[in-house]
């Protein structure tokens, strides 16, 4: 496809096309006017059924199903892969994302765009970073030209505790003045419609995401000025949290205490000015009173 100004669209295989991730990639393209191959292991489910509504091409297939991978890349130009560590657990997650970019090399594809996590490359010691790092690594070894985006802590995580804050009330383990980078999966789609438009500009390069920073301290600010009622942060032992959330989640939150994110959030906003703060994504998602 091409469009007016002759610029050309290229035909893109979405992975995760009903998830958030993948879901937020799949809106930017469309309504840049982009061709999307929406993949899903459900074509029948409501989110992909809107997605074809939206005019995305929606394709059956499964990341441990090289039959179907190979089909879903017939026609595509362009790739953009995320992969799932919990679920699969790490060799499952690892072997997914070099089967994808072994597929995608095999089929010719000229751009790779592949969602990692912040700070993937620096031996954080988190199972489900340092997974996809491994295919980072295997994405770099091969003949496809890639981007790489790195998201930090998702926004979206906070609608699992919504009810929580709305009742007044922030648990964490974390220090309250300890800084956290936040990123919403809008801003993931934004980026990777931009390196799809701008490959001679994106191609190589491997970039954190944040659009916001900020404490415990000041995230229950943000709320409290959003819901116009008080919000309390409370900390939590860490024995306690890692009894509650697992193993996982108390190894990454503990590396966020001690160490944290480092995406560059000035030079971000100056590629993206329109990047979403944490209180920009309350208001959209209807958070306020």
């Amino acid at each position: 496809m091409t469009s007016e100004a002759g610029e050309r669209r290229h035909a893109v295989l979405v992975l995760g096309a009903t998830g958030q991730q993948g879901g937020a990639v799949s809106r930017h393209l469309l309504q840049a006017g982009w061709p999307v191959h929406a993949l899903t292991r459900d074509p029948g489910k409501p989110a992909a059924r809107a997605l074809a509504d939206q005019g995305a091409q929606v394709v059956a297939g499964d990341l441990e199903d090289a039959a179907s991978l190979r089909a879903a890349l017939a026609g595509v130009d362009a790739v953009f892969c995320v992969t799932q560590y919990f679920g699969a657990g790490y060799e499952g997650e690892v072997a997914q994302g070099r089967l994808m970019v072994d597929l995608a090399a095999e089929a010719g594809v000229e751009h790779f765009v592949f969602s990692s996590v912040g700070s993937a490359h620096r031996n954080t010691g988190i199972a489900h970073f340092n997974s996809k790092y491994e295919i980072e690594q295997h994405l770099a070894q091969s003949s496809i030209p890639f981007t790489v985006l790195r998201p930090v802590f998702l926004m979206e995580n906070w609608e699992g505790r919504r009810q929580e804050i709305i009742n007044g009330s922030l648990e964490t383990p974390l220090s309250f003045e300890r800084p956290v980078q936040q990123v919403s999966v809008e801003d993931i789609g934004a980026f990777t419609l931009l390196a799809m438009s701008q490959p001679d500009r994106w191609v190589g390069r491997s970039v954190d995401l944040a659009g916001d920073e900020l404490s415990m301290a000041e995230c229950a600010e943000v709320f409290a000025r959003v819901l116009q009622r008080p919000v309390e942060v409370r900390r939590i032992p860490w024995d306690d949290f890692l009894e509650q959330q697992g193993e996982e989640m108390y190894v990454m939150n503990r590396w966020f205490e001690t160490t944290g994110y480092e995406a560059d959030l000035a030079q971000l906003r100056t590629i993206r000015p329109g990047m979403l703060s944490l209180e920009d994504y309350l208001h959209r998602h209807h958070w306020q009173v």
